[in-house]
């Protein structure tokens, strides 16, 4: 799919509408779909599709999606449309952006995060056998609102009609128009040129562009694809339903190459989750973008794992969280209540029980009692704790860094270390233990005796 194709490829994702009914500050295709702004599904499509010019539609009323562009692609990948005057007048907003390229250009859009580049390569292959205009189209179980497609024969599109302009019969067509199209830029931006507005919402409309090319000798083609690709969002319950969708994708694609999951419906997973097959994954488990899980590991319920690795025969949770940075080798354990932030983990070691591991190593073999602090923040900077091989820290170990632990040492339950550990050497850091006979007793009758009760 990202070989070159033999005709140069770009893309035009509008993303300028305003998003009122998501009812968010946060603007509408930023929104995130397993963990990625849908603008980022519309440009990681494109580029899978090996479109070599990405030009992203934004409007002015909108800076934080300008950014989130230009942080991605650039500047030169931005379009401004303003005011908004329909979708064939964004569509012209990129013609600037796109000076000087000859080739065929696909019209997308930012708010429909599960059109995938398999489904959108099948305009592309319409082009190729001679279509001078390919539309996606999709049959509505309730069309709706939507633009419908007048077809002759099996995918001859003679025009689209809007739904508000439609006449009855065209209303009773289930044949809806997604929006995505592919053309060549030239005869595009010419069709676009000749686009008006008269009709009901005063707008220049895109799907305008098949009438003219018919009535131009051109040929428009059209592909179906399932209603669920083109599934767009308007607001918040679209998006949890296209979330839910995505989930369900993901989830059938890691069982499909080998992943157990004894209960996939409670499994969150994020865009580029990667699970090896022979991996299991319990219930209730939550992935964070950044998440490589290699074969025969096992997740185990209730855990989170966000930027980590965990290599074959590792077991994580229950009641475990893996912040970024997090690398845990072969068949170590990170048990209950274990939270380990930019640690490299060797195999074999073990932290089964209510420990805090942040920024350091914990060489292979080592066991890490409950209660362990890898205490590594001062308020300013951020310092490393580093536990040599097969090393054994005591429960409730309080390990300040910058520190090292030796190989094969220990430390005793309940020390704070705050020097260096030689290896194979025990390291101890308690007060004297003192006990006064019948304190306690004399202590309860002092308070009764203030209190009054005695």
């Amino acid at each position: 799919m990202t070989s070159t194709p033999a005709t140069p490829r770009a893309a035009v994702i509008l993303a300028a509408g305003k998003g009122e009914r998501m009812k968010s500050p946060t603007p509408k295709v930023l929104h995130r779909v397993g963990h990625r702004a849908m603008l980022d599904h519309a440009i990681d499509a494109a580029q899978a599709l090996g479109c070599e010019r990405v030009v992203v539609v934004v409007g002015a009323h909108s800076p934080a999606v300008r950014a989130h562009v230009a942080a991605r692609l650039g500047e030169g990948a931005i379009a401004v449309q303003d005011p908004p005057l329909g979708t064939g007048h964004a569509v012209l907003a990129a013609r600037e952006a796109l000076g000087g390229f000859a080739g065929d250009v696909l019209v997308t859009y930012a708010d429909v995060p599960l059109l995938t580049a398999p489904v959108v390569a099948a305009l592309f292959d319409l082009r190729a056998v001679g279509a001078d205009l390919a539309v996606l189209g999709f049959h509505a179980a309730d069309p709706g609102a939507y633009g419908r497609l007048v077809v002759e024969g099996a995918d001859t599109l003679v025009r689209i009609v809007e739904a508000k302009d439609a006449s009855p019969q065209e209303k009773a067509i289930a044949a809806c128009n997604s929006g995505v199209l592919v053309a060549d830029a030239a005869l595009l931006f010419d069709l676009l040129g000749r686009v008006g507005n008269a009709n009901a919402k005063a707008e220049y409309y895109l799907t305008d562009v098949v009438a003219l090319a018919a009535a131009a000798g051109r040929s428009a083609r059209v592909a179906f694809a399932a209603e669920a690709d083109v599934a767009g969002v308007n607001s918040q319950a679209e998006l949890a339903a296209v979330e839910a969708a995505f989930q369900d994708r993901r989830r059938a694609a890691l069982m499909a190459g080998g992943v157990t999951m004894t209960a996939p419906g409670t499994v969150h997973l994020a865009w580029d989750t990667r699970v090896g097959g022979g991996a299991t994954v319990e219930p209730f488990v939550v992935f964070g973008p950044g998440v490589t899980v290699e074969s025969g590991a096992v997740i185990r319920a209730f855990s989170h794992l966000e930027g980590a690795v965990v290599k074959p025969g590792a077991v994580i949770g229950p009641y475990a969280r893996l912040r970024p940075g997090a690398d845990i080798g072969p068949g170590a354990h990170i048990g209950n209540f274990v939270e380990v932030k930019k640690v490299r983990v060797g195999a074999g070691a073990k932290a089964n029980h209510l420990s805090y591991l942040g920024d350091g190593s914990v060489g292979a073999g080592a066991n890490i009692g409950a209660g362990t602090i890898f205490c590594n923040f001062d308020g300013f900077d951020k310092f490393e704790t580093h536990i040599g091989e097969g090393a054994f820290i005591g429960s409730n170990s309080a390990l300040v860094a910058p520190v090292t632990i030796g190989r094969g040492a220990y430390t005793g339950s309940g020390s704070v270390i705050t020097r260096p550990v030689a290896p194979d050497a025990l390291a101890v850091e308690r007060g004297p233990q003192v006990e006064k006979p019948g304190w306690a007793a004399a202590f309860r009758e002092r308070k009764r005796r203030a209190k009054g009760l005695a």
